[in-house]
């Protein structure tokens, strides 16, 4: 985590994806429908407190949130689902704070908490990484 921070100093986004360095921010996979797995994580976006779910684009498969964060910034979060097959589906997610300087690794521990609650919620359908 130390790690994180101080590259918070200069970043202030994070993103998740197939060939990323980081085990914990490789896109996470799952073994339902895209509809399904979008059905659960709408579900359970919108009853977490400190999430505002902003924008929902079904077809596209994209989710838009923000997140107050401790000191007051706003994270913005883009959560992009797709389908591999009609029954595997994938999550990435972007995760952004407004204004200057760098994030002090809020945004990488965002999404470690996104997937954890994904993670958690879809465990009978989660599939290991490649």
């Amino acid at each position: 985590m130390l790690k994180r921070t101080l590259i918070g100093l200069m970043r202030s986004h994070e993103l998740t994806g197939e060939k990323a360095k980081d085990p914990a921010l490789k896109t996470r996979y799952y073994k339902i429908p895209k509809e399904q797995l979008w059905e659960e994580i709408v579900t359970l976006l919108k009853k977490l407190p400190k999430y505002t779910v902003l924008h929902e684009v079904k077809n596209v498969g994209e989710i838009v949130v923000t997140k107050r964060t401790m000191t007051g910034r706003t994270q913005d979060i883009t959560l992009t689902l797709f389908a591999i097959n009609p029954l595997k589906s994938a999550v990435d997610i972007y995760s952004a704070s407004r204004g200057s300087l760098g994030d002090l690794g809020s945004n990488y521990r965002t999404i470690l908490e996104l997937f954890r609650l994904f993670d958690t919620k879809l465990a009978a359908h989660k599939i290991d990484n490649r």
